[in-house]
């Protein structure tokens, strides 16, 4: 992977010439940069270091500014480096912004470095000597402590062929492990080619792009596509990751683009105006963090306001570190492991840094009854993406589907909250759905759940459809709906669909039709009941071709209908009985001949009247006679056509 090296130091320390000295290139291409003889905006370089080998050679290099004005500049370049070389002249030493900017490296998780002493020329041997022992006893506890100093002159070329060297080790050896199958390109530069368009410059953070590919501008969500790409000064087909890229962008002119937009590939990023941080406060910070305090948050090249919360705290002292939820004011992107600073709103300067640990908005509420167990989760999140342990990497995947509680999560979300490669990932959810921990409830989405999000309304199931059978012993059982009714509310129809049928293939719960019920649930009539039964099916065959109304035949039991509902149900389901309105029945056999009779009467007639059907029904009284006309209207047997009936299909 390309190697890409940082400058950091305070304002004319010699940065930009250091860089000119050790490349040829000037930094500095902005009129303004070259009227005042300071360093603004980022610069650009690369160098080919000796000893290069086919694998490498070629260090990318971002000059950043040294003013205090520039900082957020400043963050914008080092948030993509790999190591720095801190600028210190001999002849001023340590300075305000050579503090802060080690700060902010150290806060952007920089561990690899080196100090270029510069303006060697301007002093005498023995200052020389002293400048070198101040700037150890400065390095002293932070991640440049035993770090090389070279002194070096950018006018005499003093030094300047030991540094390259030491370069061109910390390029061999310092080759960084990126992921390769997520593709971002923070922007840091936006600029119109004539004759191209619209072009946009970065570090890749991750991932790689090829011409052609069709790529999204977060958290925005324009998209585009790669129309060319340059890189290291020269065209490319394919642009890995770690080296500075310029892509030329279709369609989108340069005000659609602002510094700290990601270039990426489409579905890949999710916007969110809240993350989850673990934020440390420095140890030279003026004062404590407090809750709500509102700041400058750096992530990428990108700044926004922003508030902080502290879920377990009050205030954040200098030196500690804790979680934070960080709100914004417009959305971001980011993925898990991605490091951060914190300058605070007034005055300007930093504050605090630290490491994202869930950046798609996690409902974190002091009164929720899940508050300490999620608190446990978070704090337990481990950098995945550096830990090659599997089982580690497990682990961190379950945390997280837990933390998405019922929700779940797509495997894309995933990708961005473990910062796996896709491989690493489908291996660690494999794991454990073998180990029935997780499971994948919507396989066209791929969308996971943790199984506790599954065990907890599947093991109230069976008990609710046991209340429904006690409450309605004469139904055969219950539908979909009315079994997950309140659990199922606010969940994925996918995932109640899902928890419903691993209750049917564990045999928890048996399915007829639409209907579910327990496995050993039978309709059976209490014995008062059957004999109920017994005595409705006698007055209707008493009653034979002039059944009684259904009120009749209760009223002498002293029976509501709605008591005896379930019973005329029974026999309905079972053929003997056939409602013909509210309260009308007939007995199945009469209904039977009726039918029979009437497809009869067709085979010499081509239409029916009341008339006629008193006549074939052998005499029925008229309040009969009209509701099984249009009974039989309502069942498709015969049509009404003004007064008759006409047989339906003839």
């Amino acid at each position: 992977m390309p190697v890409v090296m940082g400058t950091a130091g305070h304002i004319d320390h010699g940065k930009t010439s250091l860089v000119r000295a050790l490349t040829g290139i000037d930094c500095d291409r902005l009129e303004e940069e070259k009227r005042r003889g300071i360093t603004i905006e980022l610069g650009f370089a690369f160098c080919d270091l000796p000893g290069a080998g086919p694998e490498g050679g070629r260090l990318g290099i971002v000059d950043v500014p040294g003013h205090e004005r520039f900082v957020k500049n400043m963050v914008a370049g080092a948030s993509g480096i790999d190591f720095v070389m801190l600028v210190i002249a001999a002849d001023e030493g340590v300075m305000p912004q050579t503090r802060e900017h080690l700060e902010i490296c150290s806060l952007l998780g920089i561990r690899h470095g080196l100090v270029a002493l510069t303006k060697v020329d301007m002093v005498d041997p023995e200052w020389l000597d002293l400048a070198q022992e101040d700037v150890a006893g400065f390095l002293a506890g932070t991640f440049l402590e035993g770090a090389p100093i070279f002194p070096v002159s950018s006018t005499t070329g003093q030094g300047l062929d030991a540094l390259r060297e030491h370069l061109a080790m910390l390029e061999r050896e310092l080759r960084p492990v990126r992921r390769s199958d997520l593709f971002r390109l923070p922007v840091d530069r936006v600029f119109t080619m004539k004759g191209h368009g619209t072009v946009v410059t970065g570090t890749m953070v991750s991932g790689s792009v090829k011409v052609g590919d069709e790529v999204v501008l977060y958290p925005g969500g324009a998209q585009t596509k790669v129309r060319s790409l340059q890189s290291h000064g020269g065209p490319v087909d394919v642009a890995p990751a770690g080296r500075r890229t310029a892509v030329n962008v279709q369609g989108l002119d340069v005000e659609d683009v602002q510094r700290g937009d990601v270039l990426a590939h489409p579905g890949t990023l999710f916007p969110s105006l809240r993350w989850m941080t673990r934020l440390t406060c420095l140890s030279s910070a003026p004062t404590p963090l407090k809750n709500r305090t509102e700041v400058h948050f750096h992530h990428g090249a990108r700044e926004v306001l922003a508030r902080l919360y502290f879920p377990d705290r009050d205030k954040l002292a200098p030196g500690e570190t804790a979680l934070c939820e960080v709100r914004f004011t417009e959305p971001m992107v980011g993925v898990a492991g991605d490091r951060c600073v914190v300058r605070s709103f007034s005055p300007l300067r930093t504050v605090a840094g630290g490491a994202v640990l869930h950046p798609l908005g996690l409902d974190l509420r002091r009164k929720d009854a899940e508050f300490a167990d999620k608190l446990a989760l978070l704090e337990g999140l481990p950098d995945v993406h550096e830990a090659g342990d599997a089982a580690t990497q497990e682990a961190a995947t379950q945390s997280l589907l837990r933390l998405a509680g019922s929700a779940g999560a797509r495997f894309a979300q995933l990708s961005v909250l473990t910062n796996l490669e896709s491989k690493r990932l489908d291996k660690a959810l494999q794991a454990l759905g073998a180990k029935g921990q997780v499971f994948c409830f919507d396989r066209d989405e791929r969308a996971y759940v943790d199984a506790e999000t599954v065990r907890r309304p599947g093991a109230g199931c069976p008990a609710r459809a046991a209340e429904y059978h006690a409450r309605e012993p004469l139904k055969p059982g219950m539908a979909r709906g009315a079994l997950s009714a309140g659990w199922g509310r606010g969940l994925h129809p996918k995932l109640v669909h899902f928890i419903i049928e691993r209750l049917l293939k564990a045999g928890e719960l048996v399915a007829e039709g639409d209907v579910l019920r327990l496995p050993g649930h039978k309709v059976s009539l209490a014995s008062d009941q059957e004999g109920l039964r017994a005595k409705i099916r006698a007055a209707y065959a008493e009653g034979g071709s002039s059944p009684p109304n259904a009120k009749d035949v209760l009223e002498p039991l002293g029976l509501e209908f709605k008591e005896a509902a379930a019973v005329f149900k029974l026999l309905q389901d079972a053929g003997e009985l056939v409602k013909v309105k509210d309260g009308l029945y007939f007995p199945g056999p009469v209904m039977a001949d009726l039918k029979a009779r009437v497809a009869a009467w067709f085979d010499t007639h081509d239409d029916l009247d009341p008339a006629g059907f008193k006549e074939l029904s052998g005499g029925l009284s008229r309040k009969y006679v009209i509701p099984l006309l249009e009974y039989f209207d309502k069942e498709r047997v015969t049509i009404r056509v003004g007064d008759k009936r006409q047989l339906r299909g003839r």
